[in-house]
Protein backbone atom coordinates (compact mmCIF):
# COMPACT_ATOMS: atom_id res chain seq x y z
CA UNK A 1 0.00 0.00 0.00
CA UNK A 2 0.96 3.51 -0.97
CA UNK A 3 0.50 6.75 1.08
CA UNK A 4 -0.26 10.15 -0.11
CA UNK A 5 0.97 13.42 2.02
CA UNK A 6 -1.44 15.81 2.23
CA UNK A 7 -1.34 19.46 3.63
CA UNK A 8 -4.34 21.78 4.12
CA UNK A 9 -2.75 25.38 4.78
CA UNK A 10 -4.73 28.79 6.58
CA UNK A 11 -4.35 32.19 4.86
CA UNK A 12 -2.32 34.45 6.70
CA UNK A 13 -5.80 37.14 6.71
CA UNK A 14 -6.51 34.64 10.00
CA UNK A 15 -3.60 35.29 11.70
CA UNK A 16 -5.00 37.88 13.89
CA UNK A 17 -7.88 35.84 14.56
CA UNK A 18 -5.63 32.88 15.48
CA UNK A 19 -3.72 34.65 17.93
CA UNK A 20 -7.22 34.99 20.26
CA UNK A 21 -8.86 32.19 19.46
CA UNK A 22 -5.77 29.06 18.77
CA UNK A 23 -7.63 26.52 20.18
CA UNK A 24 -10.98 27.07 18.59
CA UNK A 25 -9.50 27.96 15.18
CA UNK A 26 -7.45 24.81 15.22
CA UNK A 27 -9.85 22.37 16.13
CA UNK A 28 -11.64 24.09 13.44
CA UNK A 29 -8.63 23.32 11.00
CA UNK A 30 -8.62 19.71 11.71
CA UNK A 31 -12.28 19.03 11.31
CA UNK A 32 -12.60 21.03 8.29
CA UNK A 33 -9.75 19.86 6.28
CA UNK A 34 -10.91 16.04 7.60
CA UNK A 35 -14.43 16.53 6.21
CA UNK A 36 -13.07 17.50 3.33
CA UNK A 37 -11.28 14.50 2.10
CA UNK A 38 -13.90 12.16 3.68
CA UNK A 39 -16.28 14.34 0.99
CA UNK A 40 -14.07 14.59 -1.77
CA UNK A 41 -12.61 10.82 -1.30
CA UNK A 42 -16.82 9.45 -1.50
CA UNK A 43 -17.87 11.03 -4.29
CA UNK A 44 -17.73 8.44 -7.30
CA UNK A 45 -16.06 11.50 -9.58
CA UNK A 46 -12.78 10.96 -7.85
CA UNK A 47 -12.37 7.83 -5.89
CA UNK A 48 -15.34 6.62 -4.26
CA UNK A 49 -14.40 5.15 -0.99
CA UNK A 50 -14.43 5.75 2.69
CA UNK A 51 -10.86 6.72 3.16
CA UNK A 52 -8.57 7.07 6.77
CA UNK A 53 -5.64 9.43 7.29
CA UNK A 54 -3.73 10.74 10.44
CA UNK A 55 -3.34 14.75 11.12
CA UNK A 56 -0.33 16.39 12.34
CA UNK A 57 -0.55 20.04 13.62
CA UNK A 58 2.26 22.61 12.94
CA UNK A 59 1.81 26.31 13.60
CA UNK A 60 4.97 27.61 12.21
CA UNK A 61 7.18 28.64 9.18
CA UNK A 62 11.06 28.81 8.47
CA UNK A 63 11.31 31.98 10.22
CA UNK A 64 8.50 31.16 13.47
CA UNK A 65 5.83 33.23 12.19
CA UNK A 66 2.54 32.10 12.62
CA UNK A 67 1.55 29.62 10.05
CA UNK A 68 -1.27 26.85 10.66
CA UNK A 69 -1.09 23.70 8.85
CA UNK A 70 -2.25 20.17 9.33
CA UNK A 71 0.02 17.47 7.33
CA UNK A 72 -2.31 14.47 6.87
CA UNK A 73 -0.67 11.06 6.03
CA UNK A 74 -3.41 9.37 3.72
CA UNK A 75 -2.94 5.50 2.66
CA UNK A 76 -4.31 5.34 -1.29
CA UNK A 77 -6.95 3.95 -1.05
CA UNK A 78 -10.27 3.36 0.59
CA UNK A 79 -13.51 1.15 0.85
CA UNK A 80 -16.33 0.54 -1.18
CA UNK A 81 -19.67 1.47 -0.26
CA UNK A 82 -20.19 -2.00 1.11
CA UNK A 83 -16.43 -2.32 2.30
CA UNK A 84 -16.36 -5.72 -0.08
CA UNK A 85 -13.55 -4.60 -1.97
CA UNK A 86 -10.61 -1.95 -1.76
CA UNK A 87 -10.94 0.57 -4.33
CA UNK A 88 -7.22 2.18 -5.68
CA UNK A 89 -7.01 5.38 -7.19
CA UNK A 90 -8.13 5.61 -10.82
CA UNK A 91 -5.07 7.03 -12.25
CA UNK A 92 -0.89 6.42 -10.79
CA UNK A 93 0.82 8.98 -9.39
CA UNK A 94 -2.81 10.93 -9.01
CA UNK A 95 -5.10 10.56 -5.76
CA UNK A 96 -7.46 13.53 -5.09
CA UNK A 97 -8.04 17.39 -7.51
CA UNK A 98 -5.93 19.55 -5.60
CA UNK A 99 -8.77 22.52 -6.73
CA UNK A 100 -11.66 20.41 -5.77
CA UNK A 101 -10.38 20.54 -2.53
CA UNK A 102 -9.02 23.78 -1.86
CA UNK A 103 -12.78 24.58 -2.73
CA UNK A 104 -13.97 22.37 -0.30
CA UNK A 105 -11.89 23.07 2.54
CA UNK A 106 -12.47 26.91 2.53
CA UNK A 107 -16.12 26.40 2.33
CA UNK A 108 -15.96 24.25 5.27
CA UNK A 109 -13.67 26.36 7.36
CA UNK A 110 -15.30 29.64 6.37
CA UNK A 111 -18.83 27.78 7.54
CA UNK A 112 -17.66 27.06 10.48
CA UNK A 113 -16.06 30.44 11.58
CA UNK A 114 -19.86 31.91 10.57
CA UNK A 115 -21.37 30.17 12.90
CA UNK A 116 -18.71 30.47 15.85
CA UNK A 117 -19.34 34.50 14.93
CA UNK A 118 -23.20 33.84 15.24
CA UNK A 119 -22.84 32.32 18.45
CA UNK A 120 -20.63 34.38 20.42
CA UNK A 121 -17.71 32.26 20.97
CA UNK A 122 -15.21 34.20 19.10
CA UNK A 123 -12.60 36.66 21.39
CA UNK A 124 -12.79 39.77 19.06
CA UNK A 125 -10.27 41.94 21.32
CA UNK A 126 -7.03 43.87 20.16
CA UNK A 127 -6.81 44.31 16.24
CA UNK A 128 -9.56 42.22 15.83
CA UNK A 129 -12.29 44.53 17.77
CA UNK A 130 -13.62 46.21 14.26
CA UNK A 131 -14.74 42.79 13.59
CA UNK A 132 -17.81 42.71 16.56
CA UNK A 133 -19.42 45.15 13.65
CA UNK A 134 -21.54 43.28 11.31
CA UNK A 135 -20.81 45.05 8.35
CA UNK A 136 -16.94 44.52 9.15
CA UNK A 137 -17.04 41.13 9.74
CA UNK A 138 -19.07 39.88 6.32
CA UNK A 139 -16.56 42.31 4.83
CA UNK A 140 -13.56 39.78 6.07
CA UNK A 141 -15.61 36.53 5.22
CA UNK A 142 -15.91 37.89 1.50
CA UNK A 143 -12.65 38.31 1.32
CA UNK A 144 -11.57 34.95 2.44
CA UNK A 145 -13.53 33.52 -0.78
CA UNK A 146 -11.66 35.91 -3.04
CA UNK A 147 -8.57 34.09 -2.22
CA UNK A 148 -7.33 30.55 -3.06
CA UNK A 149 -6.71 28.25 -0.30
CA UNK A 150 -3.22 26.01 -0.28
CA UNK A 151 -3.84 22.45 -0.58
CA UNK A 152 -0.55 20.54 -1.35
CA UNK A 153 -0.79 17.20 -2.32
CA UNK A 154 2.71 15.80 -2.28
CA UNK A 155 4.09 12.52 -4.31
CA UNK A 156 3.43 9.46 -2.38
CA UNK A 157 5.49 7.77 0.06
CA UNK A 158 7.62 4.57 -0.71
CA UNK A 159 6.20 2.22 1.49
CA UNK A 160 5.50 1.89 5.51
CA UNK A 161 9.10 2.46 6.41
CA UNK A 162 8.84 5.37 4.91
CA UNK A 163 6.09 6.62 6.70
CA UNK A 164 7.13 5.45 9.63
CA UNK A 165 10.84 7.92 8.90
CA UNK A 166 8.43 10.75 8.31
CA UNK A 167 5.86 10.43 11.21
CA UNK A 168 9.04 10.44 13.11
CA UNK A 169 10.37 13.64 12.21
CA UNK A 170 6.67 15.55 12.20
CA UNK A 171 4.51 14.33 15.51
CA UNK A 172 7.20 15.68 18.15
CA UNK A 173 9.27 18.26 16.29
CA UNK A 174 9.14 21.96 17.80
CA UNK A 175 9.04 25.37 16.12
CA UNK A 176 12.97 25.06 15.51
CA UNK A 177 15.73 22.30 16.03
CA UNK A 178 18.62 22.90 17.75
CA UNK A 179 20.87 22.33 14.52
CA UNK A 180 19.16 25.26 13.21
CA UNK A 181 20.69 27.87 15.63
CA UNK A 182 24.13 29.41 14.51
CA UNK A 183 24.84 32.10 17.45
CA UNK A 184 24.02 34.17 20.50
CA UNK A 185 25.76 37.10 21.41
CA UNK A 186 23.68 38.22 24.77
CA UNK A 187 21.33 40.35 22.60
CA UNK A 188 20.86 38.95 19.17
CA UNK A 189 19.76 35.00 17.79
CA UNK A 190 21.12 34.17 14.56
CA UNK A 191 19.19 30.49 13.38
CA UNK A 192 19.50 29.13 9.70
CA UNK A 193 16.00 28.61 7.20
CA UNK A 194 15.07 28.00 4.36
CA UNK A 195 13.24 30.14 1.63
CA UNK A 196 11.01 28.24 -0.07
CA UNK A 197 9.98 31.06 -3.01
CA UNK A 198 13.54 30.73 -4.11
CA UNK A 199 13.49 27.25 -4.35
CA UNK A 200 14.40 26.51 -0.90
CA UNK A 201 17.47 28.27 -1.03
CA UNK A 202 18.88 28.25 2.93
CA UNK A 203 19.85 31.91 4.57
CA UNK A 204 20.25 33.22 7.83
CA UNK A 205 18.19 35.31 9.72
CA UNK A 206 19.11 37.59 13.00
CA UNK A 207 16.42 38.52 15.43
CA UNK A 208 16.90 40.43 19.11
CA UNK A 209 16.42 37.79 21.97
CA UNK A 210 12.56 39.43 22.60
CA UNK A 211 11.49 38.58 19.08
CA UNK A 212 12.91 35.19 19.00
CA UNK A 213 11.17 34.51 22.35
CA UNK A 214 8.08 36.66 20.94
CA UNK A 215 8.02 34.11 17.63
CA UNK A 216 8.61 30.84 19.50
CA UNK A 217 6.10 31.00 22.42
CA UNK A 218 3.09 31.76 20.26
CA UNK A 219 3.79 28.43 19.09
CA UNK A 220 3.33 26.32 22.47
CA UNK A 221 -0.63 24.95 22.16
CA UNK A 222 -3.33 25.68 24.90
CA UNK A 223 -3.45 23.06 27.75
CA UNK A 224 -4.56 20.23 26.93
CA UNK A 225 -4.79 20.51 23.29
CA UNK A 226 -4.45 17.28 21.12
CA UNK A 227 -2.42 17.81 17.84
CA UNK A 228 -2.22 14.45 16.10
CA UNK A 229 -5.71 12.91 15.65
CA UNK A 230 -7.15 10.21 13.11
CA UNK A 231 -10.16 10.14 10.98
CA UNK A 232 -12.02 8.13 8.82
CA UNK A 233 -11.78 4.32 9.63
CA UNK A 234 -8.15 5.03 11.31
CA UNK A 235 -10.46 7.04 13.95
CA UNK A 236 -10.28 5.07 17.59
CA UNK A 237 -13.76 3.97 17.53
CA UNK A 238 -12.99 1.33 14.50
CA UNK A 239 -9.57 1.33 13.80
CA UNK A 240 -8.78 -2.01 14.92
CA UNK A 241 -11.66 -3.92 12.75
CA UNK A 242 -11.03 -1.79 9.51
CA UNK A 243 -7.13 -2.23 9.37
CA UNK A 244 -7.97 -5.81 9.96
CA UNK A 245 -10.65 -5.78 6.82
CA UNK A 246 -8.11 -3.54 4.63
CA UNK A 247 -5.22 -5.86 5.31
CA UNK A 248 -7.86 -8.84 4.41
CA UNK A 249 -9.01 -7.07 0.95
CA UNK A 250 -5.76 -6.15 0.11
CA UNK A 251 -4.18 -9.49 0.15
CA UNK A 252 -7.34 -10.87 -1.52
CA UNK A 253 -6.50 -8.63 -4.38
CA UNK A 254 -2.29 -9.18 -4.51
CA UNK A 255 -4.09 -13.22 -4.55
CA UNK A 256 -5.99 -12.34 -7.64
CA UNK A 257 -3.20 -9.91 -9.57
CA UNK A 258 -0.66 -13.04 -8.99
CA UNK A 259 -3.25 -15.16 -10.70
CA UNK A 260 -4.30 -13.15 -13.82
CA UNK A 261 -0.71 -13.25 -13.96
CA UNK A 262 -0.41 -16.70 -14.31
CA UNK A 263 -3.01 -17.70 -16.91
CA UNK A 264 -2.32 -14.68 -18.82
CA UNK A 265 0.80 -13.44 -20.73
CA UNK A 266 -0.57 -9.90 -21.29
CA UNK A 267 -3.99 -7.89 -22.31
CA UNK A 268 -5.83 -6.88 -25.08
CA UNK A 269 -4.72 -3.16 -25.53
CA UNK A 270 -8.25 -2.39 -27.06
CA UNK A 271 -10.64 -4.17 -24.90
CA UNK A 272 -8.54 -5.18 -22.16
CA UNK A 273 -9.30 -8.60 -21.75
CA UNK A 274 -6.80 -11.43 -21.58
CA UNK A 275 -4.42 -12.49 -24.62
CA UNK A 276 -4.72 -16.05 -25.69
CA UNK A 277 -1.48 -17.80 -26.98
CA UNK A 278 -2.59 -19.96 -30.39
CA UNK A 279 -0.17 -22.16 -32.05
CA UNK A 280 3.29 -21.61 -33.29
CA UNK A 281 3.53 -21.19 -36.71
CA UNK A 282 6.80 -21.58 -39.08
CA UNK A 283 7.12 -19.53 -41.76
CA UNK A 284 5.08 -21.63 -44.61
CA UNK A 285 2.31 -22.35 -42.06
CA UNK A 286 2.28 -18.48 -41.46
CA UNK A 287 2.17 -17.83 -45.09
CA UNK A 288 -0.32 -20.01 -46.35
CA UNK A 289 -2.73 -18.79 -43.20
CA UNK A 290 -1.94 -15.30 -44.34
CA UNK A 291 -2.78 -16.15 -47.90
CA UNK A 292 -6.14 -16.94 -46.74
CA UNK A 293 -7.10 -14.83 -44.70
CA UNK A 294 -6.18 -11.99 -47.35
CA UNK A 295 -7.92 -13.47 -50.10
CA UNK A 296 -10.75 -15.23 -48.57
CA UNK A 297 -14.32 -13.93 -50.89
CA UNK A 298 -16.31 -16.42 -49.13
Amino acid sequence: MSYVHVVFTLPHALDPLCRRNAARLYHLLFHASAATLLEVAADAKHLGAAIGFLSILHTWGQTLVRHPHVHCVVPAGGFSADHQRWVHPKYAGFFLPVKVLSRVFRGKFVEGLRRAYARGELDLGGVTTTLREASKWHAFVDALFRTDWIVYVKPAFGGPAAVLRYLGRYTHRVAISNHRLIAFDGERITFHWKDYTRDGQHRTMTLTAMEFLRRFVQHVLPRGFVRIRQFGFLANHCRTARLTLARRLLRQRSSLTRTLAATSAWSCPRCGAPMVLGPILNAHQLARVSFVLVFDTS
